[in-house]
């Protein structure tokens, strides 16, 4: 995500498959909902998966990687035929996206729509558990002279997925960007930007007949960006706020404790405000960047850490938002991988929660939320020699870990039980992870001038994975 980004859309509340829409409509929107979700009644939290990686671990590494981190949901910006077959058989749903310079054709020729199902659902479906396809992303927004295209393109999708007699296991939608809201705050004034009306209107109807999520990307981070003094960063976190603090919309008097919610409703007051009252927000996108360059000081590992581990706590607490407190949206991470390739500002490249080669960008804070992310590796970290560093470099570190550091290392030594295998690699890993337990775990106890890093994975027990951190 980012700029460029405030652009990647993801599923909703609840994932719509095996659908019987009711003919008699419901008149609230929960009653709507509960209808059109037999399988997955429970919120969850997904991730999008960008590619602009330089060292992005093969298809059937990625897969294992997102089973041992119990990553159950994905989006992929585009049909990548060798992660979808990685995919079959697993219970990782997917949500596949058509890129915006294919909606022309698409939009224009149901063969073309047609021919592009059948490669890339008909032929891993249901082995792959594709649960949605998004067509195109921030389309109104980002390429607005293909907005007329848009909903012939769905539409088009839609009948090659009858035709497949798919129609009701895969949904289809399109990920929009928050800036589609206009007047967002409060909630209760909220409305589409109305030169959209002529997409907007049989698009939601198109949502509604289909039992298909509203997709909106929503990072707070940018609202937070954008009206700094206005906005305290504590409510862009989910940070405990005294009542003071809560913002309140002044004709509702419901008190937002974060922006996500207030965006979230808003989107629902402006579907509202179109007579549209049973079509869930999914929120396809959100994030926090980990690093940013001078003009975005606050794009830090702390506050990236905050929001994401906050943003899971919010969704498995079902707490729903103060408009719908019985509806929790479902959301997509952006993004699991940091993609390095992007170009500037820096935070573009700077989104994820691990590196390419699945190293924790930072440690999650989700104890107890649910099984997303590993969290049953909670407090077990260890402090290990990074790959790649030269023995002489390694040797240092060690002796001052075994010396000045006080590490114990009376295990490494000759004819002790660790000394093998005996190379400066592992005689290391042990000794750094002696003085980091030694010194209970501490911020920059496992560094050694950068030739360490923490994982969740034993020393002990060669396991190639390093499930996420969680502390």
């Amino acid at each position: 995500m980012a700029i460029s980004k405030v652009t990647h859309f993801l599923l909703t509340i609840f994932v719509f498959c095996h659908v019987l829409l009711s003919t008699v409509k419901s008149s609230t929107l929960v009653q709507e909902i509960k209808q059109q979700s037999q399988e997955d009644k429970e919120p969850f939290v997904g991730v999008n998966i960008g590619t602009d990686v330089s060292k992005l671990l093969s298809p059937n590494d990625l897969v294992s990687f997102l089973q041992v981190e119990k990553i159950t949901h994905i989006r992929l910006y585009e049909a990548n035929t060798d992660i979808l077959k990685a995919l079959a058989k697993t219970k990782i749903r997917v949500i596949i996206g058509i890129p915006n310079n294919q909606i022309l054709a698409i939009g224009s020729s149901n063969a073309t729509a047609a021919s592009w199902i059948g490669r890339n659902v008909v032929a891993y479906y249901p082995e792959t558990l594709i649960t949605a396809v998004a067509v195109g992303d921030e389309v109104l927004t980002t390429v607005p002279s293909s907005a007329p295209l848009l909903l012939p393109a769905i539409e088009s999708v839609y009948s090659a997925l009858v035709a497949a007699n798919l129609h009701t296991q895969i949904k289809i939608s399109t990920p929009h960007a928050a800036s589609i809201v206009l007047d967002a705050f409060p909630p209760s004034q909220a409305f589409f930007n109305q030169s959209l009306s002529s997409v907007m209107v049989p698009l939601l109807r198109f949502l509604s007949k289909t039992g298909s999520p509203l997709m909106m990307n929503l990072y707070p981070y940018y609202v937070f960006m954008e009206n700094k003094g206005v906005v305290p960063l504590d409510n862009s976190l989910f940070k405990p706020l005294t009542p003071s603090k809560e913002m309140v919309d002044p004709n509702t008097l419901l008190h937002y404790t974060n922006v996500l919610d207030a965006m979230i409703d808003a989107a629902y007051v402006s579907m509202k405000n179109l007579n549209v009252t049973d079509v869930a927000v999914l929120v396809t996108e959100t994030g926090w960047p980990s690093r940013g360059d001078s003009k975005e000081p606050y794009a830090t590992i702390d506050n990236a850490d905050a929001y994401n581990s906050n943003l899971i706590r919010h969704v498995f607490d079902h707490s729903g938002t103060p408009l719908h407190p019985e509806l929790t949206s479902s959301v997509y991470i952006y993004e699991l991988f940091n993609e390095d390739l992007r170009s500037s500002p820096v935070s573009e490249a700077n989104w994820g929660m691990f590196y390419g080669n699945s190293t924790p960008v930072y440690l999650l804070h989700v104890s107890g939320s649910g099984t997303f992310l590993a969290n049953d590796t909670t407090n077990q970290t260890y402090c290990i020699a990074v790959d790649g560093v030269d023995s002489k470099t390694l040797q240092a570190a060690l002796d001052w870990a075994c010396g000045p550091g006080r590490a114990n290392c009376s295990e490494i030594q000759a004819g002790e039980d660790c000394y093998q295998p005996s190379n400066v690699k592992n005689h290391a890993s042990y000794a750094f992870d002696s003085y980091y337990q030694k010194e209970g775990k501490a911020p920059g106890s496992c560094d050694f001038k950068g030739v360490a890093m923490i994982t969740t994975t034993d020393p002990s027990k060669h396991i190639y994975y390093t499930p996420l951190l969680i502390t």
